[in-house]
């Protein structure tokens, strides 16, 4: 019998391989998992997201996590994310059309990335 699936790990695996300046949302992070529990990875985020790079996921919007966009945005800006400000520069969002980032078509094998360390081989 197989081992029981850990979504936590499982989001905790996907959400590591966000290249630095690029973002998934909370439901491209659940659809890599063959899901549609978007509000689950929310779950597993606010829970267990400390540890993991949190800023580089987002919600559908364009909008940084609730009650952390000053924290995002220092991190969006260190690492040269695109962002779309307001014309009055008092407002801001990511650029989702550059900023977005899915994993390769094959890059998600589930024999490749569940193991130990929960990345993905190669």
């Amino acid at each position: 019998m197989p081992d029981p699936v850990d979504f936590g790990a499982e989001v905790a695996a996907v959400v590591r391989s966000i290249p630095p300046a690029h973002v998934m949302t909370y439901g491209d992070v659940a659809a890599v998992l063959g899901s549609r529990a978007s509000r689950a990875v929310g779950k597993v985020m606010a829970h267990e997201g400390s540890d993991l790079p949190w800023w580089r996921v987002v919600r559908a919007g364009g909008l940084p996590p609730a009650r952390h966009e000053a924290r995002a945005l220092e991190q969006y800006r260190v690492e040269g994310t695109p962002l779309r400000w307001s014309r009055d520069g008092a407002s801001w969002r990511l650029d989702m059309p550059r900023a977005r980032w899915s994993p390769p078509e094959d890059g998600w094998p589930e024999d490749d990335w569940r193991e130990d360390d929960g990345l993905p081989e190669g």
